[in-house]
């Protein structure tokens, strides 16, 4: 069944109107019809079944259904501190994270961050990650859209991880393997803050900065990963271990 996201406020009764964007695909893309079913979600761990009630030129109405919690949400919370990266590679690592099923993005820009855009790119970027993680959404048939806070420096997102159960921040030059780590856990997680570095990588004075705001020091292997690479392997041992991937 196709799913379309819809803003609560576009609700008025049981009839949900959906954006334009949707409303064109729906009607001359897609070739759906009146009476055709489809799955609706509020990107707040909400969705409902509908039905396309009306097609015109002011947009698609949708008879709204019952709701119901989105059941494809992992039961982690998972937080990931990203050093800022070049355009298209942040770009495809929300898309990617979203499927994953991270709760929220932290962009980080650090002392060797290569790209440091401006206040009024880095609003257009913003913009741009959550309509993507919106779209991300779709295909992945997970209902809530992830939190993606505003880039700041070292000092604010380690703030951000807040009390979170587990914080790990992955150096290059770290002895202790993420699998001991994981391994010595003893006690439930229910949140977990990763931090990553830019292409490149960490200063020795920012990982001992995270080690005082109680992050652990952690090794990926033996091989130098690229940065986007790091963070998707990281997010899916993570899944997998605490999570519910697999």
């Amino acid at each position: 069944m196709r799913r379309f996201r819809i803003s609560p406020e576009t609700v008025e009764g049981e009839i949900a109107i959906m954006s334009p964007e949707d409303s064109r695909h729906l009607a001359q893309v897609l070739r759906m019809k009146v009476g055709d079913p489809v799955r609706l979600f509020d990107g707040r761990d909400m969705e409902y079944e509908g039905r396309v009630a009306a097609i015109g030129t002011d947009g698609v109405r949708v008879v709204v259904g019952r709701g119901q919690p989105t059941a494809s949400e992992s039961p982690l919370e998972l937080i990931l501190l990203q050093g800022f990266l070049k355009d298209a590679k942040m770009d495809l690592l929300v898309r990617q994270l979203t499927e994953l099923g991270i709760s929220r993005i932290v962009p980080v820009v650090t002392r060797r961050s290569v790209a440091r855009p401006d206040a009024r790119r880095l609003d257009g970027r913003m913009a741009r990650w959550r309509k993507i993680a919106a779209e991300a959404l779709k295909q992945c048939r997970r209902g809530r859209i992830p939190v993606i806070d505003a880039a700041g420096g070292i000092e604010a997102a380690l703030a951000a991880a807040g009390g979170c159960d587990l914080k790990i921040v992955f150096w290059e030059e770290a002895r202790r393997p993420l699998g001991d780590i994981l391994a010595g856990i003893a006690s439930p997680v229910r949140s977990v803050a990763l931090l990553l570095g830019p292409e490149g990588g960490f200063e020795a004075a920012e990982v001992a900065a995270a080690e005082s705001a109680g992050f652990v020091v952690a090794s990926l292997g033996p091989r130098i990963l690229r940065a986007e690479t790091a963070a998707l392997a990281v997010c899916a041992l993570i899944q997998h271990r605490l999570g519910d991937l697999g």
